[in-house]
């Protein structure tokens, strides 16, 4: 099935913190302190928010691009803005983007280096402060994902959240650590941390599904509207006015996890999209079978993007969809 461009479907994604990611296909296990062998590799324009961008592009919507991006080594990214036909709004700052480095190993697990991005001056904050107030007399969607570079604070960061909920706009917020701590309480209109990111954030071990619901269940009352827990194969949790759904797909052959949480957040953001266009044929449980199913398709390749939906709707078919009660 092919997509099309449905240009009234719009969203921008902010990227505060993107990277080249640099990939790399272990032979075997990553050896600590000695050689690993990598078999394959590549380097491509990456960071949560750019990743999600490309998705979203690649479903049919009309995606505007911002954040900070180092003016050194900005053509890739201008090559993938323009391939994916996405405006770019991105504030250049100078220096050059990090690149961050993946090592997946022969059982598909990922370690991470991730550094710490470009230096962002007064100068920069005040011209993307501009740019996001214009795009919020255009846009009701913003997903704003991924870390925080030099000079961005968190509390910066939340007051970014704050102004687009005062100005009514949706944002939906995916970061970790004290980013996702600050921007809590600014009331995102989403969020999606995974497990090990609800553990940290509550400060406890959380061994079950009903620890990850009572974890959400204390967020509730910071007036967050939609709180996404990811699980990886145990699949992905909604609470939504209260009410629980689970989506459970079937076991998937994982080739990388790479870009699935960003994934996920795509398939959301684009499933509220269609609801608000079209809500009768978008319910609830459509908006989380399609957005897992986009998720667990995307460990099952290297990279991120969806080319033809005819496997997606197919493996919607099979996620199993249920409300769970409360904790």
């Amino acid at each position: 099935m092919s997509i099309k461009k449905t240009s009234s479907k719009k969203v921008v994604t902010i990227t505060l913190n993107p990277a080249l990611d640099l990939t790399g296909h272990l032979t075997d296990s990553l050896n600590v302190g000695s050689v690993s062998l990598v078999s394959s590799s590549t380097l491509h324009p990456a960071g949560k928010g750019v990743n999600v961008a490309k998705v979203l592009s690649d479903l049919g919507a009309d995606v505007t691009v911002t954040g900070f991006l180092g003016a050194d080594n900005q053509e890739p990214f201008c090559q993938l803005f323009e391939q994916i036909r996405a405006t770019d709004r991105f504030i250049r700052v100078a220096g050059a983007t990090r690149i961050n480095v993946k090592l997946v190993d022969k059982t598909s697990e990922v370690s991470d280096i991730n550094f710490p991005g470009v230096e962002v001056d007064q100068a920069a904050i005040e011209a993307f402060e501009a740019t996001l107030d214009e795009l919020a007399a255009e846009h009701d969607y913003f997903v704003m994902a991924g870390s925080l570079p030099r000079g961005i604070s968190p509390e910066l960061c939340a007051k970014w959240i704050e102004s687009l909920h005062q100005k009514g706009k949706k944002v939906i917020f995916d970061s970790s650590r004290q980013a996702l701590a600050a921007g809590l309480n600014a009331h995102p209109w989403l969020i999606k941390p995974n497990d090990e990111e609800l553990s940290e954030l509550v400060g406890k071990e959380l061994s079950s599904i009903e620890d990850c619901q009572q974890a959400a269940h204390t967020l509730e009352s910071k007036g967050i509207d939609n709180i996404v827990v990811s699980m990886g194969a145990k699949g992905v949790m909604w609470l939504n006015q209260g009410q629980w759904l689970q989506a459970q797909p079937p076991r998937m052959d994982v080739v990388s996890t790479v870009g699935a949480g960003d994934t996920l957040v795509a398939g959301l953001t684009w499933g509220h999209l269609n609801q608000d266009f079209d809500s009768e044929n978008w319910p609830k449980e459509k908006v989380l079978s399609f957005a897992t199913a986009l998720s667990a398709l995307a460990v099952t390749q290297i990279g991120v993007g969806v080319t033809d939906l005819t496997p997606v709707n197919n493996l919607q078919q099979k996620i199993r969809i249920e409300a769970i009660s409360h904790i």
